[in-house]
């Protein structure tokens, strides 16, 4: 069988759309996500204000949000940006209970791009793990933190550096094997006498 000129074209965009699929379906099946890299790795993080959760408060009291001004206190924290409509989050949700208390850490939620109802609907019914809380209705901060998808964690040093970016939800094997030693090397780091 033979194909002439018009029938070439015609099959043309259908083979070119078929190769380029093939591409995307390669890239999407290999790889972890949570490997993705970070240019801000040993950097400062970026200057920040999350504003408190309007409304949302804890046995009566407001719950505050925080600045970077509150990452770089030194102490070691976690920062998870999180928000209601995100699947993954709900099921990561318990494991930063877990983390909070199994690392001794300040855990500091970020609620993105979502309603203050609804961010307060997610913490009344799943808890509230976080130290505090605050929010990127616009999504703006996340970009400058480098987040490319919810959720995503971020291990910040004593000195307000970011030392480990977690994407994608937390599991009991990332925590263990990834989280908790990079809490570890931040702590030991900080304790090393400078020279």
């Amino acid at each position: 069988m033979t194909l002439d000129k018009s029938s070439f074209l015609r099959l043309l965009p259908v083979a070119l759309f078929a190769a380029v699929a093939g591409f995307f379906a390669l890239a999407l099946s290999s790889g972890d996500p949570s490997k993705v890299p970070s240019a801000l790795i040993g950097k400062t993080i970026p200057q920040s204000n999350f504003p408190a959760i309007e409304g949302f408060n804890s046995d009566t009291q407001p719950v505050p949000g925080f600045t970077s001004a509150d990452l770089a206190s030194g102490k070691v924290s976690v920062v998870n940006f999180w928000a209601s409509w995100c699947g993954p989050c709900v099921e990561e949700h318990p494991l930063l209970t877990d983390l909070k208390a199994l690392a001794d850490i300040n855990l500091f939620g970020v609620n993105y791009k979502d309603q203050a109802s609804s961010a307060r609907r997610f913490l009344g019914r799943y808890g509230n793990p976080f130290t505090a809380v605050g929010t990127d209705s616009s999504g703006r901060t996340a970009i400058e933190w480098g987040v490319y998808g919810m959720p995503e964690t971020f291990v910040i040093n004593g000195a307000g550096q970011i030392v480990h970016k977690h994407v994608g939800p937390l599991s009991q094997a990332s925590i263990k094997d990834r989280i908790l030693p990079a809490i570890e090397k931040a702590r030991r780091s900080a304790s090393l006498p400078t020279q």
